[in-house]
Parts: C-alpha cells; sequence; structure tokens
C-alpha cells in the first residue's frame, strides 16, 4: 500500500495516477472527498484528512510500504514558517507512530539553507524533522523554481501589458514544470532503493531568465514583445498582498526571490542527466500557460 498525501496536488496527483496505472494499492489523502473521488474510482482508498490531523494520519500511514509526504501551500498563512512546522509535525508524528520505513519528501532546491531564503528554509527544517524519525529512510526531492509560478503573474499581464518580479530579468535559473516531479517520486516509491537520508535535486530541462521566459510567455499567447521587469521587494509586498496572499507569505516569497538574486538559493548538483527533466518551457508556455490566460481573458 502507497500512501500519497496532497492527492489532488500537482504532483501528488501524478504519484497516485502513475501508481494506480502499474497496479499498486494506493490510499490517497486530501481535504475535500469530491476531489478524491475519481481515485476511488479507479480502485485507491481516500483518506479525508489534514496533514496536521495526526490522529487520521497515523491511521492512513499504517500498513503502508511507503509514503509521499509534501506540504501543502497555504497562501494565508498568517505565519508561514510556523505552519509549515506545523504541518510537518503532524506528518512525522504520524509517520513514527505507524511505522513507516521509506518516505519520499517534497522539497526544493535551496533547502541547504537553514534561514533567508523564505518558505524554501522552512523545507531545511522540516527535512531535518523528518530524518529526525528513527528508522526510516527519507528521500527529500529538491526540485527547481516551479513554471506554474509564471500563472500567478496572468493578471498582471492582462492589466499591465508586462511580467514583473522581484527576481532580476538576468539571473539563470532553473525551472521545472511540475509534471516531470510526479514519475521520479512514483518511481522512487516503487523502487525503495535508498537507505538512511538523502537527497536528490531535479533541475528542469534546462536554465532560464525571467527576461527569456516573458518572451517565450509573450510567443505563446500572442504577444511577442512582452516584456520582464523587476521590482525592489517593497513595491512588490503591496501587489502580492492585493493578490490574496498574506503578509508572511508576501514577505516569505520577496525572501525566496532576493536569495535567488544573490545567488544563495542554488543547486548543490551540476546539471547532469540524472537531474535534467524533459519539460521544456515552451511546451509548458504552450500548453499550460496560453490556455490559463486565455481561460483568464474570456472570464473578463
Amino acid at each position: 500500500m502507497y500512501v500519497i498525501t496532497g492527492a489532488t496536488g500537482n504532483t501528488g496527483k501524478i504519484v497516485a495516477e502513475l501508481l494506480l496505472a502499474k497496479g499498486e494499492k494506493v490510499r490517497v489523502i486530501g481535504r475535500s472527498a469530491e476531489k478524491l473521488q475519481p481515485f476511488v474510482a479507479r480502485g485507491a482508498e481516500a483518506c479525508v484528512a489534514d496533514v496536521t490531523d495526526e490522529a487520521a494520519l497515523t491511521k492512513a500511514f499504517t500498513d503502508a510500504t511507503a509514503v509521499y509526504a509534501m506540504l501543502p501551500p497555504d497562501m494565508k498563512a498568517e505565519d508561514v514558517r510556523q505552519r509549515q512546522l506545523g504541518q510537518a509535525r503532524g506528518l512525522a508524528s504520524a509517520i513514527g507512530k505507524a511505522g513507516v520505513k521509506h518516505v519520499v519528501f517534497l522539497s526544493s532546491v535551496g533547502a541547504q539553507n537553514a534561514e533567508g531564503c523564505g518558505p524554501v528554509s522552512g523545507l531545511h527544517h522540516v527535512e531535518k524533522m523528518f530524518n529526525g524519525i528513527a528508522g526510516v529512510n527519507v528521500l527529500s526531492l529538491r526540485p527547481a523554481y516551479f513554471m506554474e509560478n509564471f500563472l500567478m503573474l496572468i493578471g498582471m499581464i492582462k492589466n499591465m501589458g508586462m511580467m514583473g518580479g522581484v527576481i532580476k530579468a538576468d539571473v539563470p535559473l532553473p525551472v521545472i514544470a511540475t509534471r516531470d516531479i510526479g514519475p521520479v517520486a512514483a518511481e522512487a516509491l516503487l523502487k525503495r532503493d535508498w537507505t538512511g537520508h538523502a537527497t536528490r535535486e531535479l533541475l528542469g530541462q534546462r536554465d532560464v531568465t525571467m527576461a527569456e521566459a516573458a518572451k517565450v510567455m509573450g510567443a505563446a499567447i500572442g504577444k511577442p514583445g512582452l516584456s520582464y521587469t523587476a521590482f525592489p521587494g517593497f513595491m512588490a509586498k503591496p501587489a502580492l498582498t492585493q493578490m490574496g496572499l498574506s503578509k508572511s507569505v508576501a514577505e516569505a516569497l520577496i525572501e525566496m526571490s532576493e536569495a535567488i538574486n544573490d545567488h544563495r538559493m542554488v543547486p548543490l548538483e551540476k546539471r547532469s542527466a540524472a537531474n535534467t527533466t524533459p519539460t521544456s518551457i515552451e511546451w509548458f508556455a504552450e500548453n499550460v500557460f496560453a490556455p490559463a490566460f486565455q481561460a483568464s481573458v474570456a472570464k473578463t
């Protein structure tokens, strides 16, 4: 039995679907019974629970061959770090009490930094918490900057005709489509070929700059002149809170962006065939970003 937390999210959904396609027994965890129903229809067991619900998680993890663990993002968290640690405590306690032997945890590039990288530094402390569970083999996957983050800029493009953010326009960084994380996680759950505490970085198809990303997104939506402008953090904060993010989340994301600018939030591994994933930013722009942009335009 493989247990998948965050089963309705971008990565957990793919992990669950791949394991079910292989005929494996799967238990999916999420906060909405309705959203878990498609997995149930394919033979999965469902558990409706928040990742802070230690009792429910302990029951769900019992008899698990392996667990895929991740922290569902909370864009309205009053205190990002405390929210992350609260989620992690529930998961870690349940993993220990249920006697789980293998865990694949969704972390991030840059999680080697204990401080200064916003939510990614929070993941550093979660990794340490998971690695402290007695008798558990933990593989922390550290994917790069999500291409899906560009979806947050659709409103800016519609209203201002540009892309912008705190990350500098000319800083190259690895970017990954979340669709490429699930297959790696599913394979790791099936193989369970590591012992102790291991990390594995996933660096996407290639490094890109924000200026390049703007050109690619612009071409996909029929705006070939789309440009990117970098803003100082104090200017970005009110824009982020107006988008519905809490003050704490906005500050954490700004800190993460500044860490990227300062080359502190960087991979530890050199790019290789093992950590390079297939989806290009061009594919993402055409198949994910452009449809989302057009759907947003159609609503206005």
